[in-house]
């Protein structure tokens, strides 16, 4: 069990710079763990609340979604894996990033929806 919720703990969301920032907004975690729920497999957050520092470092754009808790990305293997995941992704994400070895999903309401972005 996660402290968030039953399959997601706060520090997976956590700043990797160790910062402490770990914000992370409900609705990004609702739309997650509906994902988990249906995947039956673990997802592994490689980045998901960032300082502005951090952001910065990382080669996050000055309005990324990470620094407002509204963003995750997923670790992923293999293009079977990258496929299969994103099946469930697309039912709950309308703003989702791909690149080769993680899937960008977020919920930030102040960017377009319904877009798809290769890194």
């Amino acid at each position: 069990m996660g402290d968030l919720s039953k399959y997601f703990d706060r520090k997976e969301f956590a700043c990797k710079c160790g910062c402490g920032f770990d914000d992370v907004h409900p609705r990004l975690i609702e739309r997650l763990e509906a994902v988990r729920e249906l995947y039956c497999e673990p997802l592994l957050i490689t980045s998901g609340c960032r300082c502005a520092k951090h952001n910065e470092a990382s080669g996050g754009k000055e309005d990324s979604a990470h620094l407002r808790g509204l963003a995750a990305d997923i670790q992923v293997s293999n293009s079977r894996e990258r496929y299969e995941l994103l099946i469930f992704l697309l039912n709950r994400f309308y703003r989702i990033g791909i690149a080769k070895t993680f899937i960008h999903v977020d919920v930030d309401t102040l960017k377009d929806k319904d877009v798809c972005w290769m890194y």
